[in-house]
């Protein structure tokens, strides 16, 4: 259940009371009362498992301990999330021993069970951090049939052995060196004791654990590879970055992603919200998004990204030219979708809500091999709403299918592909005189919708792609990916001219396509990530380049006159006039990007990035109806440093520099190209961790300038010239996580001073559009503890001044 009070204004105040009741959101965390044994069975085959002896083939015997396998969910709770950086396998005499890779071993809490022919060990307070995803190796040795080493969730790691006949014995080690060492026997196991030959033990109570709250993945996310392009936590990046895991996409129940967005003060764009993706970030407006971390441009003229796939949402504020190519100054926004699991999942869902909405959907997973090497993933869902907008009724249609393979424990494929259909109609909104503004006829109904009945938006988009990852070896990791996007729509849509002086008249006019629009994009990149030392200093090395093609083979649209309405009593129906204009256009964008970085660990606690990218980008325009052909040719190079310092380990202190471009498209007077548009920031601030890293906060200070605006050229009137520039200077504050077991809470506020300090059209001083001086937000959600279901309460507040 999901209610929402909304305003029709520019600045408004929304409060949102929502009840969640639901099964619990993956098959690996579930909803579980425990009962642990004093006696029988199942302590003996825990102590048969530590009489393991492996044998000392080489010195890192010398400081690995021996570990006592104990219920520590018994003794303590989960603390910090200890990183596993890496997953090695060596084999023994007697089996292997499986290593995981982590500088703080002695913190890991195991759980070890067996099932069957398989040796089970949950770290509770784990994360695998490999670019690959989980780790898995096929029949290492004789005797054992599987290993796989996968993330449950944000905070759980699960370790799987698998035995050919029988359950392999293991032994934990601790090591300093090499961290929680895994000693695994092949041989079979003994047998299990008679009754008879069962020493009489004293019968004692079983110790009963109830977990009150189902584990989730939570509202904190420790790390990211937005800002970077690697695995890097958040807080050793010298850049603000939100990341909006799919917890709380569920707990919201949204259906867009700029739903969400607006928690972490990230706006809707000049674009009608629902029917694109457009949003504003530090005053800026941003039309290009990334999917998978590669640049997808046609996101916001697909109506909207679907969420049934999506695993969570990464915000980059400032510029990303550095990472990413062209875009604009004030970020981006990386849609990461979910990926196939190791483990059976199946989901299916139905959705309900106001205004006649209903969306049923599945989420199915698991291997398709019994050994584990092939993977697959399948989401689909289809939605049917009303509105409170006259005439507006939104269809969609998705399904995403996924597929993983892992040839080897180096290597894995991911293919994936996605189908959207959106039929909607293009709603344009409602004039400020008569919402936010007095109207002397009075106020304007929130229900008006000012085009014509007949008018339509039918878009389909197909998405098809893959993503390779080679280990060369412990410190090198070959990627390459290709994504390919298919955009087909039609469309006629009605949008206002001016309005009268009466204030109840509303000019219009008709876009009308003659044709569907044929829109298609292409990106491959290939980088190479490594880590190196030189002398006491460590080196993460990224290099890579990537190719973009952009091709719009037809857009061929008239814009008609249309007669006026009346928005106090309108008549619709009114027949297309005359034709003012026709586009009928191919395009085509070619771009060639060159980056390279470098992640630099100084000392523990100093760390300094260095970056920088240079960009060739081609545009090609033909008008079909002169067959005339124009082309402009641009290359820019985007620099970023930044410096990181943890005076303590919960704090960061942190300073950056960047720079991004867009291209200008078109000519001066003098017939010169204009030149690309430039972002430059400066930026500081601080992230803290709290409550053992549960909560988490950041404070930046920044200050954004756009140079090499396009204005109107004073002399020339029918030219353009670039002297305009556009400044935003603020302060942000957010903070996510959990404050207490089963509460979460997200919190946001920004103090954005985004002003015009050049322009020949607008007043110098004037806000940017679409730009508010204050935004702040609140989510917040309890967990009730119950056996069996979830039921979670939250409350939602917004508020946004316009200055």
């Amino acid at each position: 259940m999901l209610i929402k009070l909304q305003y029709p204004a520019v600045c408004w105040l929304i409060f949102v009371v929502s009840l969640t009741l639901a099964n619990p959101a993956y098959p690996e965390q579930p909803l579980v009362k425990k009962t642990l044994v004093r006696s029988g069975d199942v302590f003996q085959e825990i102590q048969t498992l530590n009489q393991l002896q492996l044998p000392k083939t080489d010195a890192s015997y010398l400081w690995r301990v021996p570990r006592q396998n104990k219920f520590p969910e018994l003794s303590q709770a989960t603390t910090d999330v200890v990183l596993v950086t890496d997953v090695k396998v060596n084999s023994t005499n007697k089996g292997i021993e499986l290593i995981l890779v982590t500088a703080n071993s002695l913190k890991l809490q195991v759980l070890p069970k067996t099932e069957g022919n398989s040796y089970i060990a949950d770290i509770p307070n784990a994360k695998l951090q490999l670019r690959s995803g989980d780790f898995r190796q096929s029949k290492p040795v004789a005797g054992i049939a599987l290993i796989t080493v996968a993330n449950l969730d944000a905070n759980t790691l699960r370790v799987t052995v698998t035995g050919e006949a029988f359950a392999p014995a293991v032994e934990l080690f601790d090591s300093t060196k090499e961290g929680l060492v895994f000693g695994v026997t092949s041989t079979a196991r003994q047998p299990t004791p008679t009754p008879e030959q069962q020493p009489i033990q004293e019968k004692q109570p079983p110790i009963e654990l109830e977990v009150t709250a189902p584990p989730d993945t939570g509202y904190r996310i420790p790390d990211t590879s937005v800002g970077t392009r690697t695995d890097t936590p958040l807080r050793d990046i010298p850049q603000s970055i939100d990341v909006i895991p799919r917890q709380v996409l569920e707990d919201q129940g949204t259906t867009r992603i700029g739903e969400v967005l607006k928690d972490y003060g990230i706006l809707q764009g000049a674009a009608p919200p629902r029917s694109s993706d457009e949003f504003i970030i530090r005053g800026f407006d941003t039309i290009n998004t990334l999917r998978n971390g590669l640049r997808d441009n046609l996101n916001r003229s697909t109506n909207g990204a679907s969420t049934p796939n999506i695993e969570r949402i990464e915000i980059l504020r400032g510029p990303t030219s550095v990472l990413y190519g062209q875009g604009d100054p004030g970020g981006i926004v990386n849609i990461i979708t979910k990926k196939p699991l190791s483990q059976p999942y199946y989901s299916i869902a139905f959705g309900v809500g106001s205004y006649s909405f209903y969306q049923p959907s599945i989420d199915f997973s698991g291997p398709l091999t019994s050994d584990g090497t092939l993977l697959y993933r399948l989401n689909a869902a289809y939605s049917n709403s009303g509105s409170f907008i006259d005439f507006f009724n939104p269809t969609r249609t998705f399904v995403s299918p996924v597929i993983t393979w892992h040839p080897n424990s180096k290597t894995t494929l991911t293919l994936e592909g996605e189908y959207q259909d959106s039929r909607i109609i293009f709603d344009p909104g409602l004039p400020a005189q008569g919402t936010v503004l007095p109207n002397s006829n009075g106020e304007i109904s929130r229900s008006r919708f000012i085009g014509e009945p007949t008018d339509f938006s039918d878009r389909q988009t197909g998405r098809i792609g893959y993503t390779f990852e080679h280990r060369l070896n412990d410190d090198w990791v070959l990627r390459n990916a290709l994504q390919i996007t298919l955009l087909r729509y039609e469309q006629q849509s009605t949008t206002p001219v001016s309005l009268l002086p009466d204030n109840r008249t509303l000019r219009r006019r008709t876009q009308k396509f003659l044709e569907p629009v044929v829109w298609n994009n292409y990106l491959l990149d290939t980088n190479i990530i490594g880590k190196f030392k030189t002398g006491s200093v460590q080196h993460q090395l990224l290099f890579g380049l990537d190719l973009y093609r952009d091709i719009q083979a037809t857009f061929n649209s008239t814009l008609n006159s249309i007669g006026s309405i009346n928005l106090f009593n309108p008549i619709y129906g009114q027949p297309l006039g005359t034709v003012n204009n026709q586009i009928n256009r191919k395009n085509r964008d070619d771009a060639l990007g060159i980056y390279a970085q470098d992640q630099v660990t100084l000392a523990e606690n100093l760390k300094l990035i260095l970056s920088g990218r240079i960009d060739f980008v081609e545009n090609n325009v033909t008008n079909v109806i002169t067959s005339q052909e124009t082309s402009q040719s641009d290359s820019a190079f985007s620099p970023r440093i930044g410096l990181v310092y943890q005076p303590i380990k919960p704090v960061s202190l942190y300073a950056s520099f960047g720079q991004s471009f867009y291209q200008n498209i078109g000519t001066a007077f003098d017939g010169s190209a204009f030149k690309p548009s430039r972002g430059t920031q400066y930026e500081v601030g601080v992230k803290t961790d709290f409550l053992n890293g549960k909560l988490s906060s950041t404070l930046a200070l920044y200050q954004l300038t756009l140079s090499n605006v396009v204005t109107p050229d004073l002399v020339n009137q029918t030219f353009d010239v670039q002297t305009g520039e556009q400044r935003s200077r603020g302060i942000e504050l957010n903070v996510t996580g959990e404050i207490l077991p089963g509460w979460n809470v997200i919190v946001y506020y920004a103090y954005n001073d985004a002003q015009i300090t050049s322009d020949n059209l607008y007043k110098v001083g004037n806000r940017v559009a679409l730009a508010p001086d204050n935004v702040a937000s609140l989510w917040t959600t309890y967990t009730l503890p119950k056996q069996g279901f979830t039921a979670r309460i939250g409350i939602w507040s917004r508020f946004i001044l316009c200055g």
